[in-house]
């Protein structure tokens, strides 16, 4: 077939809905998207594609999107929606977030994000310009993802580290200076079915195939951890004490870097001291992995030269989880495997280019320190937690939700709602969350499709671009990339697009007038502009001897303000007892406190829920709750279900295939049984994200999130002392039976 066009662009949501960062080949015929491929010229996936990007144009298309604007016709949840023009929808914002904003102040307004995707630039931008300071993951308990694994790791060596794949180099395997890692370990993730954050999954198989070993922590059996050479079968919850653990070995065993300890690293001592009271037997007791398998383990890590660490969502979900992510990162750094090639390397935005600003330091670069002094004194959770005040610029989650239920210290009368279903996607104690936001004044959803939070909260709805329809770019590691547009469709617009409007209508100083005017500015720090990189291919690498590129860049002075040898941290140094924890009246070396609910914790609950749920298995063809009504992806993965244990589910009279009750002391939901061997016995695995958009919308079904939704199951306020991790959605109790015969 010929095509008129094929339009080199860069991934990233909405469509797929992923973090992004795959290059993809968009063929386009007259107008219209017909065909999508993964881009083989692109270093990033060379010509990989996902199932979410190979079923784009069923996406882009579908009957059911959202094309134009609305706003609702009745009450909330009845399901009448009007349609009317940008132009009213935009007056209308404008009008009542004015109005709060003058007589209540711009806090009042919380503006609500999902998961960190292309959103997070153009949602932050809006809430500055508008001057609320709550910018939040609303819904997120502890705003636990992937924050907390940043805070531990800029505590410890003051830059973010992703494990090295040769991602930072055009050549990838063939480059010279990268290293294959000897050993891998796979800590709470199954890459290839999600791949996270600024990571593709694949990339770990291409480790293998070159020889390294794996080490994998993780209750299933997933593929990666059938070709293992060491498969730690962790009690959910528990990967504090096996961290400590494995330091316990490297350190009493001499297993350490001792050159880049001596020389790079400080407060050795003190973390050998800590390590003590985790002796492999202990921690043994503690994680259900025989203690001669954490000793192994442990020895084939510090012993491989070079050798790396790949994380996942657990981390940041066990109690504390910034605590122990911490010590997991500590390991990196007693094995000197921090920004070696194959090791884990330090990870800066591309060519100094900001996306969106991760942290406070960030922040005041972009705004200036007065502007964020005064954000600070307002953002929820600031107060309380020293992270966030000092740490991100995020309002917290379960503060945030509290505070509209009580109304103090001020009350929040509208929120902005874009790209994230609130109630059917991340939001722990879900009816908690349903019941504060029906609260609320005025709240505007901006996303692609209906949702359960669009139909029972909204009261005007923005339509929004996919990837394939705007101008975006993206930093978020390697390489500095841009988004191509390809298609228009209906009324949608991107989201930089709907927030630059709105915030020039907030503040009418902004000096940009078009986004593709804003991305130029931005990219001005990398000496291109965004017609510059379209014509690349869509992509630039960092350049050589960039502070984005690595090797050893603590040795060469590309780390710090001052252009010293050394870490961005306090000291100079690795701090394995962090400067920045004691002055904010944390504990500076990590340590591990076992789940809320738990054998050792609350065993009298243990009598009545003998299973550990663990929620937010990832799906390869779903992205958390979006794509359930592609037909292409929902044929491979059709139902809601729970993991259950071949030996658990016989003891309990559960057939695979069979519709079963999870229960817990908070309600119950309906799953379909999926008996595996591949589970542990003691728990059971429940895919989050789960509603069903060929079902009732309107209230009171809302497409069945109150019957398929494991978040009502979960509780909101487990947060660390930090105020980053500890959202339980790993650990929490439950038990499984049968729904008997004739019941609904």
């Amino acid at each position: 077939m010929e095509y008129d066009r094929v339009v080199r662009t860069t991934v990233w949501s909405p469509g797929p809905g992923c973090h992004g960062g795959c290059g993809a080949k968009l063929y386009v015929q007259g107008d219209r998207l017909v065909k999508v491929e993964g881009d083989e010229d692109h270093p990033w996936n060379q010509g990989r594609a996902c199932p979410r990007l190979l079923a784009l144009t069923q996406y882009v298309y579908h009957p059911d999107r959202l094309t134009y604007p609305m706003k609702r016709g009745g009450a909330r949840g009845e399901g009448k929606w009007i349609r009317i023009s940008w132009d009213e929808a935009l007056d209308t914002i404008e009008t009542k977030f004015k109005a709060i904003r003058e007589q209540y102040g711009p806090e009042s307004v919380i503006f609500c994000q999902g998961t960190g995707r292309d959103v997070g630039g153009p949602i932050s931008f809006l809430a500055y310009s508008f001057g609320s300071p709550n910018w939040v993951q609303l819904g997120l308990a502890a705003h636990s993802c992937y924050t907390p694994r940043l805070a531990a790791m800029f505590v410890t060596h003051g830059d973010y580290a992703v494990m090295d794949c040769g991602q930072f180099f055009e050549e990838r395997y063939n480059a010279p200076e990268w290293k294959n890692p000897e050993c891998v370990i796979i800590w709470g993730q199954n890459p290839m079915s999600g791949c996270p954050d600024a990571f593709h999954g694949h990339w770990v198989v291409e480790c293998m195939k070159r020889g390294s070993k794996l080490i994998v922590v993780d209750p299933r059996v997933t593929w990666f951890a059938s070709r293992a050479d060491y498969h730690l079968q962790i009690r959910p919850g528990t990967d504090g004490a096996l961290a400590l653990g494995m330091a316990n070995v490297i350190i009493n065993e001499g297993l350490y870097d001792k050159e880049f300890v001596e020389k790079w690293t400080c407060g050795f001592d003190e973390l050998k001291e800590r390590v003590k009271e985790f002796p492999p037997e202990r921690v043994a007791s503690i994680t259900w992995i025989p203690s001669n398998l954490i000793v192994e383990a442990a020895r084939l890590y510090a012993r491989s030269k070079p050798a790396a660490v790949h994380w996942g969502l657990p981390v940041d979900q066990c109690p504390e989880g910034t605590h122990v992510a911490q010590a997991i990162s500590h390991l990196w750094c007693l094995t000197g495997n921090l920004d070696v090639p194959g090791g884990n390397v330090i990870a800066k935005p591309s060519h100094g280019v900001t996306t969106y600003p991760f942290s406070t330091h960030e922040l005041t670069g972009l705004y200036g320190e007065e502007f964020v002094k005064k954000l600070t004194e307002k953002r929820i959770g600031a107060d309380k937690y020293p992270m966030v005040r000092n740490f991100r610029g995020w309002g917290h989650p379960d503060m945030t939700i509290d505070q509209v239920l009580t109304g103090e210290p001020y009350p929040i009368l509208a929120a902005w709602i874009q790209t994230t279903n609130i109630l059917g996607g991340q939001a722990a104690d879900t009816r908690k969350h349903y019941e504060a936001l029906k609260k609320l004044d005025f709240i505007v959803a901006v996303d692609t499709f209906m949702n359960p939070t669009i139909q029972a909260l909204a009261d005007i709805v923005l339509p929004a671009a996919t990837f394939a329809e705007k101008e975006s770019f993206r930093s978020w590691w390697a390489p500095l990339s841009v988004i191509v547009p390809a298609v228009k469709v209906g009324d949608c617009r991107s989201d930089w697009e709907i927030n630059l409007e709105l915030a020039r209508r907030f503040n009418p100083n902004l000096k940009w007038r078009t986004v593709k005017g804003l991305i130029d500015d931005r990219l001005k720090a990398a000496g291109t502009d965004f017609d510059t990189l379209a014509a690349k291919g869509s992509w630039e690498m960092p350049p050589e001897g960039h502070a984005s590129k690595p090797y050893y860049r603590y040795d060469k002075g590309l780390l710090r303000a001052d252009g010293q040898p050394g870490f961005n941290t306090p000291t100079g140094k690795v701090e394995f007892a962090s400067k920045r924890f004691e002055e904010w009246r944390l504990d500076p070396l990590p340590y591990y406190e076992e789940p809320p609910e738990s054998e050792v914790r609350t065993p009298a609950l243990l009598r009545e829920f003998p299973l550990i749920m663990a929620t937010g298995r990832r799906s390869p063809v779903y992205f958390h709750s979006e794509h359930r009504m592609i037909p292409w992806l929902r044929e491979i993965d059709p139902f809601p279900i729970v993991e259950i244990n071949t030996k658990t589910a016989a003891e309990l009279g559960i057939e695979d295939g069979e519709w079963v009750y999870v229960e817990n002391r908070r309600g119950r939901i309906k799953r379909k049984a999926r008996v595996t061997p591949t589970i542990h016995p003691k728990v059971v695995m429940v895919p989050h994200g789960w509603w069903l958009p060929e079902t009732e919308g309107k209230e009171p079904h809302l497409y069945g999130i109150w019957e398929y939704n494991c978040n009502q199951l979960i509780p909101t306020g487990t947060q660390g002392q930090a105020g980053f991790g500890g959202g339980a959605y790993k650990t929490i109790l439950c038990r499984v039976r049968k729904i008997d015969e004739g019941t609904s």
